[in-house]
Parts: C-alpha cells; sequence; structure tokens
C-alpha cells in the first residue's frame, strides 16, 4: 500500500457494516458451508461404496502386536544411591579389617600415620566433590570418614590407652567423636558451596546420646544416677528438636528424644514400683518430676498441637506415676491403685495451658481411671462368672460367705478388697466430668454400668454373708429393670443370670430366687417396660423354677416334664391378649422352647413321651384357633401323629399301616378341606402327601410280604384310588394308585415271570435286545434324515 494513505483515507475505502448485519452474514456463510460438507460427504461415501464392490476381497492386516516398551524398574537416583551406599560400607568393612586383622604388619608408627593420613583424605575429600557437584558421593565420603574416626579410636584404644578403663574411655570417646563431628559439620557448612553435607551434625546427635549414660556408668553411680543421666540425655535432644532449624538434625533429634525419653521413664517407673521405702521412692518420683518437666516444656514450646498433646499426656502420667508410687509405699496394698487413681482424678482440676494441653491432661487422667478400671476386672469377672462352677456342686450346701459362693473353682485377686470403690469413683468422674454434648450419653452409660459392676463387687470384697450376696444382687436386677432402656435391661439380665448360678448352692435359695425373678420380669413385662425381653426372661425363669420344684419333689426327669408344660400353656393364653407383636412371638417361641424341654424330659419314658407329645399338640390345635396362627395346625397335626407312633411303639405293633394311616387320615382331610375352600389347589398338593404317606411304605413293605393278604389289601385300594381319580379326574390319585397298583400287580407275577424266562432258549434274551437296540438305531436315522431333509428345504426357500 502506497505511504501517503492516510487512515481516513482506508476507512472511506474499507466500510465496516454494522455489528447486526455482519452476524446475520456469518450465519448465512456458515449454512452455505454446512451444506456444501453434507454433499460432500454424501459423494465421498458413494465413491468408497463403489470401490469397495469392484475391488476382489482383501484379507485384513492383523494390527501387529504392541510392543511393550521396557521401562526401568528403578530410577537412576536410587541406584546412584544403592551403589554409594555400598561402596561406602565395603571401604568402612576394609578399614575394619585392616584396623582388627592386619594390624601387627606395621609397627606403631606405621599404624598411626596410615590411619591418620587416610582418615584426613578422605575427611577432607567432600570438600572438593561438592565443588564439582557430587552431592551424594561427597555424603557417601563423609560418612566414611566418620566410620573411620571411630576405628582411629578403637586402635588409639589398643595402642596407647589399653589399660585404661573401658566404659571411661567409652564416655570421652563418645563425648569427643560428638565434638569432633559437629565442629566438622560446622566447618563445611561455613565453607561456600559446601552447605550440602547433612551427614555429620545428625551423627554427632547420635554419638552424644551415649556420653552422659556412660559417663554416670563410669562414676560408679547407680540406677538413680544413669536413669537421671539418659533423662538429661533426653532434655538435651529436645531441646534441639524445638531450636534447630535443619530439617535432618531436627528429625534425629525427635528420633533420640523420644528413645531416651521412653527409656528413661519406663526405668523411672520401674524402680518407683520397686521402691520398698519412702526414701527409694522419693528418689524414684524425682525422676519422674524431672520426666514430667522435660515432658511439659516440650508441650509448652512445640509448634505443632500434636507434640503439644503427647507432651501433656506423658508429662501428666508422669507426675501421677511420681505422686503415686510416693503414696503406694505409705499406705497398704489394697490403697496402692486408690491412689494412683487419686492423682489421675486430680489432674482433672489442675489442668492448665492451652486447649491442646489440657486435652493431653484429660486424656492423661482417662487413661489413669481406664487402667484402674481394668485393674478391677478380674474381681467382677470372678463376680459374675464364679457362679457358673455350681453347676456342678447343685445344692450342695451353702458357703460360708459371698467370696466363698464365687470361688467355688476361682480364686479371689489380692488386693481387691477396694475395688467397689474404685468403680463407684470412676462412675462419678464419668458423670459430672464429662460435659460434651456428644460424648455424655456414652460417659453417662459408662457410668451405669460401673456403678452396676461396684454394687456386684461389695459383697465379694467385703466377704458378707452368702444371703447379703444374693439380696444385693437381687436388689441390683430390680432397680436395673426400672429405667427400661435397652442398657439397663442387658444389665438386668446379667445380674438375674449370675443370681440364678449363684442360688444353685442350696434348694431354698434356688427357688426363692427363680419365684421372685419369675414375678420382677413378669411385672416388668406386664407395665411394658422392655416387654420382650422381661416376657421372655419372666418365662424361662418360670420353666426353671418348673424344674426346680420337680427336683425338689424328688420326682424323675420324665415326670418334671408334665410339670414343665405349664410354661406353653401360660404362653400360649398370654400371647393372644398381648398388643405388640414382637412381645407376642417372644412369648411364643419361648413356649415352644419350654415344650422342647419337656419333650427332652420326657424322651427316656415313651408312655409318658407320647403323652407329652399329645399335650404338645393340643397346645399347638389351641393356638391354630386364632386366625392369625392358622399354619400352627400343621405342627400340632404332626405332634399327633408323633404322639401315636411312640404311643404304638411302646405297645410294640409292628403293623407299618397302624404308623402311616394315623398321619394319611389328617392330611387327607386337611387336603379335602383346602379343595373345598380353594378348587385351584392341585390334587398333588391336596392329596398328595397324605396318600404316599400310606402307599409308599405298604408297597415297600408288601414286596417282602410272602402273604398274600397285604398284597390283596394294598392293590385293592390302590385300584380304588385309582378309579376315583379317574371319576374325578384328580392326577394325585389316579398316578399314585395306577403305580402302586401295576406295582403291586408285577410283584404277584414276578414267580411267573421267572418261569417264563427260564422256558425261554439262552439265546433269546440277547437276541431281543440286539432287535430293540436296531430299532431304536433306526428310528434314529430316520429322525436324522428328516431334520437333514427339512433344513435343505428351507435352504431353498432362502
Amino acid at each position: 500500500m502506497p505511504a501517503e494513505v492516510t487512515p481516513t483515507t482506508l476507512r472511506g475505502m474499507t466500510p465496516l457494516p454494522p455489528p447486526a448485519e455482519e452476524l446475520r452474514l456469518l450465519d448465512t456463510e456458515l449454512r452455505h458451508l454446512a451444506a456444501r460438507r453434507a454433499e460432500l460427504l454424501a459423494r465421498r461415501a458413494w465413491l468408497v461404496a463403489a470401490l469397495q464392490q469392484a475391488a476382489p476381497p482383501v484379507a485384513p492386516e492383523r494390527p501387529a502386536p504392541p510392543v511393550a516398551s521396557r521401562r526401568p524398574e528403578t530410577s537412576a537416583p536410587s541406584v546412584q544411591n544403592v551403589l554409594l551406599l555400598l561402596g561406602g560400607v565395603l571401604l568402612t568393612v576394609a578399614a575394619m579389617v585392616f584396623t582388627l586383622v592386619s594390624w601387627g604388619h606395621l609397627g606403631i608408627a606405621g599404624r598411626c600415620a596410615v590411619l591418620g593420613a587416610v582418615t584426613l583424605a578422605v575427611l577432607g575429600a567432600p570438600v572438593a566433590l561438592l565443588r564439582r557437584g557430587l552431592r551424594s558421593t561427597a555424603e557417601s565420603v563423609a560418612g566414611l570418614g566418620l566410620a573411620l574416626t571411630v576405628l582411629d579410636a578403637y586402635a588409639l584404644y589398643e595402642v596407647a590407652f589399653s589399660a585404661a578403663d573401658g566404659t571411661t574411655y567409652a564416655a570421652a570417646t563418645s563425648t569427643l567423636l560428638a565434638a569432633v563431628w559437629a565442629g566438622y559439620g560446622t566447618a563445611l557448612a561455613a565453607l561456600p558451596g559446601t552447605a550440602a553435607v547433612r551427614l555429620p551434625r545428625p551423627a554427632a546427635l547420635t554419638a552424644a546420646q551415649f556420653a552422659l549414660p556412660l559417663w554416670a556408668v563410669a562414676a560408679g553411680g547407680g540406677d538413680h544416677t544413669v536413669t537421671a543421666a539418659v533423662l538429661l540425655t533426653a532434655a538435651f535432644d529436645a531441646a534441639v528438636a524445638l531450636r534447630v532449624a535443619q530439617r535432618p538434625v531436627r528429625t534425629v533429634a525427635v528420633v533420640c528424644a523420644l528413645a531416651t525419653g521412653g527409656w528413661g521413664v519406663l526405668a523411672a517407673g520401674g524402680l518407683s514400683l520397686e521402691a520398698a521405702g519412702p526414701g527409694a521412692a522419693t528418689r524414684a518420683a524425682a525422676l519422674l518430676v524431672l520426666a514430667a518437666a522435660i515432658a511439659l516444656g516440650v508441650a509448652r514450646f512445640a509448634p505443632h498441637p500434636g507434640f503439644v498433646t503427647g507432651g501433656a499426656v506423658a508429662g501428666a502420667l508422669c507426675a501421677v506415676a511420681a505422686l503415686g508410687g510416693v503414696l503406694r509405699v505409705s499406705t497398704p496394698g489394697e490403697w496402692a491403685v486408690p491412689g494412683y487413681l487419686a492423682c489421675g482424678t486430680a489432674l482433672l482440676a489442675v489442668a492448665r495451658g492451652t486447649q491442646a494441653m489440657r486435652r493431653g491432661v484429660h486424656w492423661a487422667s482417662g487413661l489413669v481411671q481406664a487402667g484402674a478400671v481394668l485393674w478391677a476386672v478380674p474381681a467382677v469377672g470372678v463376680t459374675l462368672l464364679g457362679p457358673v462352677a455350681w453347676l456342678r456342686h447343685i445344692w450342695s450346701g451353702a458357703p460360708s460367705d459371698a467370696r466363698a459362693a464365687v470361688t467355688v473353682d476361682a480364686f479371689w485377686p489380692p488386693y481387691a478388697v477396694t475395688v467397689p470403690l474404685i468403680l463407684a469413683a470412676v462412675a462419678v468422674v464419668l458423670a459430672t466430668a464429662v460435659r460434651d454434648g456428644e460424648w455424655r450419653p456414652q460417659a453417662r452409660t459408662a457410668a451405669l454400668v460401673l456403678v452396676c459392676a461396684a454394687l456386684l463387687v461389695v459383697p465379694t470384697a467385703l466377704e458378707l454373708p452368702y444371703a447379703v450376696g444374693l439380696c444385693v444382687m437381687g436388689a441390683t436386677a430390680a432397680a436395673l429393670l426400672a429405667p427400661a432402656t435397652r442398657t439397663t435391661t442387658v444389665l438386668a439380665l446379667l445380674v438375674s443370670l449370675g443370681l440364678a448360678l449363684l442360688a444353685l448352692a442350696t434348694e431354698a435359695a434356688t427357688l426363692t430366687v427363680l419365684a421372685v425373678l419369675t414375678v420382677m420380669f413378669a411385672g416388668a413385662a406386664w407395665r411394658g417396660r422392655a416387654a420382650a425381653v422381661s416376657a421372655a426372661a419372666s418365662l424361662g425363669c418360670a420353666t426353671a423354677l418348673a424344674a426346680a420344684v420337680g427336683a425338689a419333689a424328688g420326682w424323675r426327669p420324665e415326670h418334671i416334664a408334665l410339670l414343665v408344660l405349664v410354661v406353653p400353656v401360660v404362653a400360649a393364653v398370654t400371647a393372644p391378649r398381648i398388643g405388640d407383636l414382637v412381645t407376642t412371638v417372644v412369648v411364643e417361641a419361648v413356649g415352644a422352647g419350654a415344650g422342647l424341654l419337656a419333650v427332652g424330659l420326657a424322651v427316656f419314658d415313651p408312655p409318658l413321651l407320647a403323652l407329652v407329645l399329645s399335650l404338645c399338640a393340643v397346645i399347638a390345635a389351641g393356638t391354630a384357633l386364632r386366625p392369625d396362627r392358622r399354619r400352627v395346625g400343621y405342627a400340632a397335626v404332626v405332634l399327633f401323629v408323633l404322639a401315636s407312633w411312640v404311643r404304638l411303639a411302646s405297645w410294640q405293633v409292628a403293623l407299618a399301616e397302624a404308623y402311616t394311616l394315623p398321619a394319611t387320615v389328617p392330611a387327607l382331610v386337611v387336603g379335602a378341606l383346602r379343595r373345598r375352600r380353594d378348587p385351584a389347589v392341585s390334587s398333588w398338593t391336596a392329596y398328595g402327601p397324605g396318600l404316599a404317606a400310606t402307599l409308599l411304605p405298604s408297597l415297600a413293605v408288601a414286596w417282602g410280604d410272602p402273604g398274600w393278604t397285604r398284597p390283596l389289601l394294598l392293590g385293592a385300594s390302590a385300584l380304588l384310588l385309582t378309579l376315583l381319580g379317574a371319576r374325578h379326574r384328580l392326577q394325585a390319585p389316579l398316578v399314585l394308585g395306577g403305580s402302586v397298583l401295576t406295582l403291586d400287580a408285577l410283584h404277584e407275577l414276578a414267580p411267573y415271570l421267572v418261569q417264563v424266562t427260564d422256558a425261554l432258549p439262552r439265546w433269546a434274551p440277547p437276541a431281543l435286545a440286539g432287535l430293540l437296540l436296531l430299532a431304536l438305531g433306526a428310528t434314529y436315522e430316520q429322525r436324522l434324515r428328516d431334520v437333514r431333509r427339512v433344513r435343505e428345504v428351507l435352504e431353498k426357500l432362502n
């Protein structure tokens, strides 16, 4: 464009349309392009189809299988670090071999010169390596140099200080090496370009861990002195971790602080537990106070909330152990755990500081209380589970006291007199100290459980009379039933079970306790307090009471079964009057269980077993009169049949039909009533089971009966059933009757068929079998030919 054309002239030569007009033009052009593109795509598709029809079919090329690229399994830095590490280890091993094995080939001057020269050369090599950018190699060489300094110290001991005390030399060596390594790291960091070497300072901190404990041992210090040295080392590590900014040093300091601090606390705790007098306990308490001060100092200055909470937990626990250890040696053995618990509870009142610190102190208090509760668990377990032993000593006599009642086959834990106090104290703390809305319901539940356990343990811990123990357990169970919550109901059941087992010591206690429990749970169920559970417990206690009354009267088990049947009768009468469906089902289930128990008690006396089964059938039939329990009628029929069978067996009746007809007749009556009510019911469902119950056993017996009376009667009955089935067009009588009639006829004709078979020549059976197989083969071939012809016709039609 000529330069003399001005912008004003250019704007006049190229006028631009308004935006709306320009948008309309763009839309029009785009529609034209879309239409043109559609025409071109249609033409392309037609050309592709034409070319495919003209060209010969070509087998598609099979794509080559993808070649899996080989990816390295390890990264280059990892390989480099492994090689450097292995190299440093091998050189260190070589130096150790040279120092320990090949030492005698050189003189004193040569030995010192070689080791000193090598050590200095290796310690100076990282400077040159770092200037060349080889940081990892410099780290490895620096580590080798530090290992050589250890070997130098050992060589110096063997050459010049072999007469010195080993512990003292080790203490001096660890101190000197820690100082040398720290100075070496500081010197490397001060040089330009060498600040990347991170190994010397963590190594110096690691070597410093042994200095104070070794000096304490070398000075002849006892356990308390060595423990104090370990705790001071932990304090030094904690200070380094809090003040040093370098991450490697800080990480090693944290690990060392945890290790030495844990070692020191465990040692101090062991000294506190082993202390036999106030002096030793006070010295151990001082160590624990030192540990607590270190932990609380960490919690005070730690930047992370987790370390704050952890430090507060550790410090509070150390303080409890210190004060509790002093109280332990100042009070009788029974009050040792209460002393620790009092110290742990007092933590809740002295918790101060940030929220994280208060949380840690509260957790420490909770740990102390949990430990006290765990210490009390054996006593509670003996109180609840010890009465199980009375199952092997039923009515053997009243024990001397409540503790003897629960320790028939167990032993009472030592120093467990204060268990009720401990459980009650923890319950009070849980009920009053937990104010968080989320955890308050759980705390109150736990407090209730602890109070219940405390009440149960009181008679056994204080060795109260046996009757007092029974009364306390009964009162506890009754009190637990009052709130009618799920937790209290479960606790009431557990206490009641223990009470029932504990009452097995004497006959009077058993009868009284079972009667009281029956009435108590029945009253709770009547008031609607956990009705299902209470009703089930009441019926269960009533069942046990019935068995106990029979045993007390000297009855045999089969006669006791008649008394136990009172419980199913009560359950069957009571169930319809209960409004709650769940409670109704539970009551009926417990009643059925009591009936099953009655059957089990009478199983060894067939006449009485038949009577019990008949009574159970009557109860089931009465239950089946309810509209919602019609299906129980089947159980009633089964029970009646079983009762008749047991009675027949007791009379030694061997006729099979005497056992099957009592089952067949009710089944056919029920089937007829069902078909009358619902004509769509199949005859197999209505009559099949009843007919099969008699026909099949009779047929099996008839095939082994040499007489003619049973087959004749069976055949007549089967013929009558067949005619009835044909008359009323019912499959079940027709098929069953016809099948039994045919098999019965074959049984009668069997001797004659055997005679005919003997009269035939021996080649006749194989010939008949061959003709049969040929006929089957020809038929099969004809069917295949017909199928082949049909397929050919269908192919021609296509």
